[in-house]
């Protein structure tokens, strides 16, 4: 698994979100410049995170964007699904976007791959983004 630039950029963002809770919302210039990422691609991948019911924007003066669920329920694999697709290194042995690949061939080489596959998911699915602030 290699996550994307999105990916990254949409945990940074949601971990801000995490730390604002309670607090109010954030704009996407505030979070853009806290974490170095461009505000066109941020309002992009606000817009997939609000989609998936993760976030919520208010318009106008004192608008922003605030969390949409408790941050102690999203988990990392979650966002990283959502953006990128499979956590699997491998499509034959995704649960959820599998994929005939020659690794199928090899039983050993295949349950290698099943293995990383499930440390990989059980770490990042029991990781919330209240873990992280």
């Amino acid at each position: 698994m290699k996550l994307s630039r999105k990916s990254e950029y949409a945990c940074l963002a949601l971990i801000d979100l995490a730390r604002t809770y309670d607090d109010g919302l954030l704009t996407i210039g505030e979070l853009a410049e806290q974490n170095n990422i461009p505000k066109k691609y941020l309002e992009q991948i606000l817009l997939i995170l609000k989609g998936a019911g993760y976030v919520r924007s208010v318009r106008g003066v004192g608008g922003g964007y605030k969390l949409a669920q408790v941050p102690g329920e999203i988990s990392i694999a979650e966002v990283i699904r959502l953006i990128d697709g499979p956590l699997a290194p491998i499509g034959s042995v995704s649960e959820y976007f599998y994929e005939y690949t020659p690794t199928e061939q090899n039983d050993k080489l295949l349950a290698l791959f099943k293995d990383i596959r499930d440390y990989t998911a059980d770490l990042l699915e029991k990781t919330t983004f209240k873990d992280l602030i």
